[in-house]
């Protein structure tokens, strides 16, 4: 099957009203378990930053996946990828030698800090492993006999998981999974006082901090970038007392923040960090990346069947391949900046309804005045009648993240509907 046929005008535009596969929800409610709350559409088909729903609606999509769709729906490079490589080869396993795999994580390692990488499907296991990691470097090289404890930040998000949402600290998460894996303390995003006092509480007998884990910017916490002072004198902590930082960019990693990585914002490098998400655009793959003096991984101590296999690792690496040879990153950038401005000037139009702007590159938030009764649930529902989709990062804040191709039309676009959203809910 060649690219040109799956990118056949009739599969990827809104060439009619009829839906070409009718969606049956009671088949839907019945078979599947109710994990999610579900938005009312059923989306079909995609072609850039747009979709299609069963029953012909065009939105335009600023969730793309949650982050996930770096290249927008139906790419020409992704597709041609797929397509040649599910003919070729799919899956082996890590038994064998997969050339794939060797290709991506030496493109990622001569892109990062890092110097070893470790594939998996999801960012909740790419931050399990990264928690794994870190106790087998406490219990073998640091020699924390007992119990090595790794500190996070409240309002943070890492995984579904135990472990990864014992280290989420968010409360509405963690309840009913009881009892939580041991080893985790919480503590304000952005507050260095805060992880001094904790390191000098915790450390004590053989229970010693050995690394601390955060996102550069919290996404599900609300879109809070991390500051980068704050970021800088971390580091210091860290290499001052042997603890191990860690940084989370399953979400804000990819180019996503207007830099490959996200750390690229703060100033200072992490000892291990994680990806996921827009990694491979939509394909799932999951990855762990860590310097070389905390790789105490062997065979036998962490693995993966579906890890790094032939196809998710050719759609990563065109994925970033692309993100490179056609300067994504300048459009992420200038897209940004676009919308921040084109946010603050509704904020500063609406005083009473929202407070602020944050974010980096193409993850960016708007937060809705605590005064005001309005949700964000509220505002993105509005937003899907007037056909643009958009994600909530809290009760009170909007999160926009757009596929990284996105235009300043589709930006301008985007915009002009949220402003009817907004009229249509004062």
């Amino acid at each position: 099957m060649s690219p040109e046929i799956l990118l056949d005008p009739s599969v990827t535009s809104n060439s009619s009203d009829t839906p070409t596969r009718p969606f049956n929800q009671d088949q839907f409610d019945t078979y599947v378990m109710n994990t999610y709350g579900r938005f009312p559409i059923a989306i079909e088909k995609g072609q850039g930053c747009r979709l299609w729903d069963t029953q012909g609606k065009e939105y335009l999509d600023f969730v793309a996946g949650i982050a996930t769709c770096t290249l927008g729906h139906g790419h020409p490079a992704l597709v041609e990828t797929v397509s040649h490589q599910i003919q070729k080869l799919h899956h082996v396993s890590n038994l064998y030698y997969i050339p794939e795999q060797g290709e991506l994580a030496q493109w990622i390692v001569d892109h990062s800090c890092a110097d070893k990488v470790f594939f998996c499907n999801s960012g909740a296991e790419a931050n399990e492993a990264a928690i794994k990691l870190v106790r087998k470097y406490a219990h073998t090289v640091l020699d924390f006999l007992d119990q090595p404890v790794i500190l996070t930040a409240k309002a943070s998000f890492h995984g579904r998981t135990l472990a990864t949402i014992t280290a989420t600290g968010q409360p509405k998460y963690q309840k009913h999974f009881d009892p939580l894996v041991p080893g985790f303390e919480y503590v304000p995003y952005n507050d260095i006082d805060a992880v001094k006092n904790a390191i000098a509480d915790i450390d004590e007998g053989n229970r010693r901090v050995a690394a601390i884990m955060l996102e550069p910017l919290q996404g599900e916490g609300g879109v809070r970038p991390g500051e980068i002072e704050y970021f800088l004198r971390l580091r210091k902590i860290c290499d001052e007392n042997n603890i191990l930082l860690i940084f989370d960019e399953v979400q804000v990693g990819v180019g996503r923040s207007g830099k490959l990585w996200g750390y690229e914002n703060l100033g200072v490098e992490p000892d291990i960090f994680t990806s996921a998400k827009g990694l491979a655009g939509g394909i799932p793959i999951g990855a762990m990346m860590c310097k070389k003096f905390c790789d105490v991984f062997e065979p036998g101590t962490h693995a993966s069947t579906f890890g790094g296999n032939p196809f998710a690792c050719a759609a990563a690496l065109t994925v970033l391949k692309t993100i490179e040879n056609d300067n994504i990153l300048q459009n992420v950038q200038s897209r940004g900046e676009q919308l921040r401005t084109r946010l603050r000037a509704i904020v500063q139009k609406y005083p009473n309804l929202f407070t602020e702007v944050r974010g980096w590159g193409l993850i960016n938030g708007m937060e809705i005045s605590e005064n005001t009764e309005l949700t964000s649930i509220e505002l993105v529902k509005e937003a899907m009648a007037q056909g643009l989709l958009l994600a909530p990062a809290g009760p009170k804040v909007l999160r926009f993240v757009p596929p990284l191709i996105v235009s300043e039309a589709e930006i301008d676009e985007a915009v002009t509907k949220l402003e009817t959203a907004i009229a249509n809910k004062i």
